[in-house]
């Protein structure tokens, strides 16, 4: 080309070239050569100084815009089970873009906080601004460290929180983010070992200080990478929703529908409502309603509001604090079944024989008010023949029928025999300041169960009604315990003298029959326990398994969607086999169902340990105060590196290290689950009782060292200064026996 393109002609050019963008690129394109070259030169810098263009080292492209090709973070996938990454570097404003990624056949397998090289191109008319396709996998996110940060001369170090990590890491000068000495920091890993022989790491936030009492929920929700702030488009749309009307919904408004939930609850998501079956061809027969808060309605498929609730899978609960799945907004508002007002719901209108079996149901779609909102204790405590204020008005024409309607469902529940565990639930009590002030045991009230059977019922006819319509949808799936986990439950309980019986298809009965020879013995606690982790970890999928632990075929989950996604997927399920509205499954949303349930499991683990972890921060706390106390327990667990103790008065598990364990050497045996004294005989075995003295509580890794000091009543010999006696003994007479076999070899050979 002889002229020298204009700057229009020029844009125009990179715009639809996004490979090529350097300027010898452009040069080349318009066949500019000498001196002309200059003036391109100068043309480029105008338009980069009026920001039309912006230059990455020896590039031009549009501003705000991402290059051709560059590494990317790996988000995860979304609610549709596709997988979005998002550029490493980003100086546009605003948040990064994210990119869909395209993967083709032999593509690895890729995980959340992967870093991979894409290759990008622009789309239009999406959700999304680009598709990415992998050039390759640069490797696996960086190592992310919480701990206390150690201000230095020239940076500083810090000591991770997490419970059997004793490896510092350096931090050099200017990547601290102005970290204070002693300030509880999130850092990333940046590099191999330095100069002093620490890992490198940079700080990303500052958290304050780590002996804050809200400190400990905060240390959770950042180790276990649990989204806690909401983005502000998805702020807005909660906000922006309204109430809805009547139109296309039964009418419920008449129903005494009411709430029953924990004192504390912050969230009331269900309603349930029960009589007498009128119909004279099921004599003493129920009606239960179970009414569910319509999510869907609020939430709908690919919205901001849907992408995080996806990306938090459910909701996570700390003794101080929750962080939802929703905003405020809906969670504690709009979705909310508050006493008094109208609220949206999905309903399930189930009928029931007089021996406590569903000979029907029927979903509705409805517009309910629930006339009061109450606790477990209230409603036992009016059960029980003294009503408070709030429950009295209700007892004759509510309350009543629902035990009624309990009393059927319980015949029902014993002829289908779910598992039976009997494990109390800790509660953990703070004052106003978020400092523990006790901890004591859940009362299991007839109340509480009532409300699980009626829960249980409804997500049954979720299940089958979706089964029988052919829409797609996650099961809640449990499947029965692995053969080994079994024959350990079987040596274990055979060792406490009951029988669990070989040769015939597991059923929950049969463990329910090992269960009740333990009952009211020493050992059943330890059966409970012991039960409890044979069990398989109960997940989400399209394919139905059944769950085994609750002894049913069909069963999903239906009853809490403001806390849990998978309830919101079959809430959707149900809007599309019933034709209620566009506001159910997604077009294709049937494809990437495997994907959703795999990630939502995963994040209901990340809860679960999150919760557990922090709980262990708070008992550690708690007991901190009572360090060198001689307190009860039982033996929950046996490893080679010691014993378990879970302590009578509080729960907690502590450990007794082995090297405490006394003047000689214990032999672990794994599938006996004990450790053996070489010399004494002694055997620690699970379900031992034990007296221990609190050695040291940490509260920051909730960590908590026991000395054992008797066994079943037998004293244990103190351990010298310096760990066992006995260990050096036998590393010598190893060593001396080897020493021995190698000379008899030679004296053999010269022969």
């Amino acid at each position: 080309m002889s002229k020298l393109p204009n700057r229009d002609d020029i844009l125009q050019w990179i715009s639809d070239n996004p490979t090529k963008i350097s300027k010898r690129d452009i040069a080349r394109a318009f066949g500019i050569q000498g001196q002309a070259r200059i003036d391109l030169k100068r043309i480029l810098k105008e338009l980069e100084a009026e920001g039309h263009l912006e230059k990455r080292r020896k590039t031009f492209r549009e501003p705000g815009s991402l290059p051709p090709v560059g590494v990317a973070r790996v988000l995860g996938v979304d609610a549709d089970g596709d997988l979005f990454v998002s550029p490493v570097e980003w100086e546009g404003e605003g948040e990064a873009p994210r990119a869909l990624f395209i993967e083709k056949k032999g593509d690895p397998a890729l995980a959340a906080g992967d870093r991979v090289l894409v290759r990008l191109a622009k789309v239009a008319g999406e959700d999304y601004a680009y598709e990415a396709r992998l050039v390759r996998r640069i490797g696996a996110g960086p190592q992310k460290i919480l701990g206390i940060y150690k201000a230095a001369s020239e940076g500083g170090r810090i000591t991770p929180i997490d419970k059997g990590s004793d490896r510092e890491w350096r931090v050099p000068a200017g990547a601290s983010e102005g970290a204070r000495d002693g300030e509880l920091v999130e850092a990333e890993q940046t590099g191999p070992k330095s100069r002093m022989g620490l890992p490198l790491a940079r700080i990303n936030a500052r958290l304050g200080d780590p002996g804050a009492a809200r400190a400990v929920s905060l240390i959770a929700i950042h180790q276990h990478d649990i989204p806690d702030d909401f983005p502000a488009e998805v702020i807005a749309q909660a906000e922006a929703a309204k109430p809805v009307d009547l139109a296309g919904r039964e009418d419920l408004r008449d129903l005494p529908l009411i709430t029953i939930d924990p004192a504390d609850a912050r969230d009331h998501d269900d309603a349930c409502y029960a009589h007498a079956d009128e119909d004279p061809k099921n004599p003493g027969g129920h009606v239960v309603w179970v009414a569910i808060a319509d999510v869907a309605h609020y939430v709908r498929p690919g919205s901001a509001l849907d992408r995080e609730a996806f990306k938090r899978g459910n909701s996570t609960y700390f003794p101080d604090r929750v962080v939802p799945m929703l905003p405020e907004a809906l969670s504690g508002d709009l979705c909310s079944l508050h006493e008094g007002v109208e609220r949206a719901c999905i309903a399930v209108r189930m009928v029931l024989d007089a021996e406590g079996n569903k000979i029907g149901h029927r979903f509705v779609r409805g517009l309910m008010r629930s006339p009061a909102a109450l606790n477990y204790e209230e409603v036992q405590a009016g059960r029980d023949g003294q009503p408070n204020a709030r429950v009295a008005p209700l007892m004759v024409e509510v309350i009543a029928p629902l035990y009624e309607a309990y009393e059927a469902l319980k015949s029902a529940r014993e002829r289908r025999q779910p598992l039976e565990l009997d494990l109390p639930e800790r509660r953990i009590e703070l004052d106003e300041a978020g400092q523990v002030t006790s901890v004591a045991f859940r009362d299991r009230l007839d109340a509480h169960r009532l409300i699980e059977e009626f829960m249980v019922l409804a997500n049954v006819a979720a299940a089958e009604e979706l089964k029988a319509r052919k829409v797609p949808l996650l099961y809640r799936v449990h499947e029965e315990p692995s053969p080994e986990k079994l024959e350990s439950l079987r040596e274990i309980a055979g060792a406490s003298g009951f029988t669990l019986a070989k040769g015939q298809v597991l059923q929950t009965r049969h463990l329910n029959r090992l269960l009740a020879q333990a009952e009211g013995t020493e050992h059943a606690e330890l059966m409970n326990i012991t039960a409890l982790r044979s069990m398989t970890q109960a997940y989400y999928a399209p394919e139905n398994f059944g769950h085994f632990g609750l002894a049913l075929r069909n069963y999903a989950h239906f009853t809490s969607p403001i806390r849990r996604y998978a309830d919101l997927v079959v809430h959707r399920a149900l809007v599309t086999a019933h034709g209620w509205g566009e506001d159910g499954l997604a077009p294709g949303a049937e494809e990437g169902l495997k994907e959703v349930g795999e990630h939502i499991s995963t994040t209901e683990r990340r809860s679960m340990m999150a919760e557990r972890d922090t709980t262990d921060r708070y008992l550690a706390t708690y007991l901190a105060d009572r360090v060198g106390a001689e307190v009860e327990g039982r033996i929950a667990g046996v490893v080679s590196f010691g014993v378990f103790v879970k302590l009578d008065e509080t729960g907690a598990d502590g450990l007794v290290p082995v090297r405490s364990l006394g003047r000689e050497y214990f032999q672990f045996d794994r599938d006996a689950q004990t450790l053996r004294g070489e010399q004494s005989g002694l055997v620690l075995g699970l379900g031992q009782r034990v007296t221990v003295r609190i050695a040291e509580a940490t509260p920051m890794t909730g960590g908590l060292m026991l000395e054992l000091l008797d066994v079943e009543g037998r004293k244990m010999a103190r351990a010298p200064a310096g760990g066992r006696r006995g260990a050096g003994t036998r590393r010598k007479l190893v060593k001396s026996r080897k020493k021995g076999a190698k000379l008899r070899k030679k004296a053999a050979r010269r022969k």
